[in-house]
């Protein structure tokens, strides 16, 4: 059989490579004809490239994965920063509003200044602290501007299979070392990606816009999350010390509190985003290694 099926969308993911995008590509193709770009096959910063490509695949649906996601890196070189998440998005933006296609936005809990002490609504004002959130903000304002139709997902510490990520670094400094020191005052939901994947796919299947926040249930610190970590691979003689964020005196300023609140995505989408424990022992599981 050949040609897009009549009951099949097409989806064009970007930043197909990353840790998120390999994820999103798996659980589109359950229900979708996918194509997946890197940043080599294409770079969102230049305008009529973007628009040209996506014009010839011709998409139902977009989903801008791709970004610039070091966070002190993003202090160092803000014009990259604002030039790939900002003026990148807003070309993505701008290409799906002439194709006609629905666009997906990965946002971040970055655009929130931490201070609430509550969950984060999606209605809640943002304040970012860092280049990061600013950047991805602003991609946020465009993808606003320029269309209607239209999905800003908004999601936090993530880990999959297929990238760098806290999981892994505890892991590895755990070989190394009998002694790891941890931040235990910024709070947070580790978020799997493949369950971020699936989420947004119930998103699209149910034809949902506007912004929606999604992450793994329940909270903890980082240095929380580390403990469960090596609990769940039976480490036992590494020492896990809790620390403040102002001794790693990283570039970046993090929010100390972004939980949040997921009950639109529970009430409109239907989707009840299980335990980010639950999440963690499902990654170890099917980790590799």
């Amino acid at each position: 059989m050949s040609g897009k099926r009549k009951d099949m969308k097409r989806v064009l993911v970007l930043g197909a490579q990353g840790m998120l995008g390999h994820d999103l590509v798996e659980a589109c193709t359950l229900r979708y004809e996918v194509i997946g770009l890197s940043k080599e096959d294409l770079d969102i910063t230049r305008q009529e490239a973007t628009r040209k490509v996506i014009k010839e695949i011709s998409p139902d649906v977009v989903i801008n994965a791709a970004g610039y996601t070091d966070v002190d890196g993003c202090e160092k070189k803000m014009q990259k920063a604002f030039t790939i998440n900002g003026e990148g998005s807003k070309n993505v933006a701008k290409g799906c509003r002439y194709s006609g296609a629905k666009l997906v936005y990965i946002s971040t809990d970055y655009i929130f200044d931490g201070e609430k002490g509550s969950p984060y609504s999606e209605d809640d004002t943002p304040n970012p602290q860092n280049i990061y959130g600013e950047s991805k903000l602003l991609g946020e304002r465009y993808i606003e501007k320029f269309l209607d139709d239209y999905l800003i997902v908004r999601t936090q510490w993530l880990y999959g299979s297929h990238g760098r990520n806290f999981v892994e670094t505890i892991l590895t400094l755990a070989e190394e070392t009998d002694r790891i020191e941890v931040v235990n005052d910024q709070v947070g939901s580790p978020t799997y990606t493949v369950d971020l994947s699936r989420a947004i796919l119930t998103l699209l299947s149910k034809d949902l816009r506007g912004i929606f926040h999604v992450s793994n249930s329940g909270s903890c610190s980082w240095y929380e999350f580390a403990l469960e970590i090596l609990r769940l691979a039976g480490t036992e003689k590494v020492e896990i010390v809790p620390i403040s964020s102002c001794i790693l005196n990283r570039p970046a300023k993090r929010p100390l509190y972004s939980v949040f609140d997921c009950q639109r995505l529970r009430k409109e989408a239907g989707v009840d985003m299980r335990s980010w424990q639950e999440a963690l022992q499902d990654y170890f599981n099917h980790r590799k290694g």
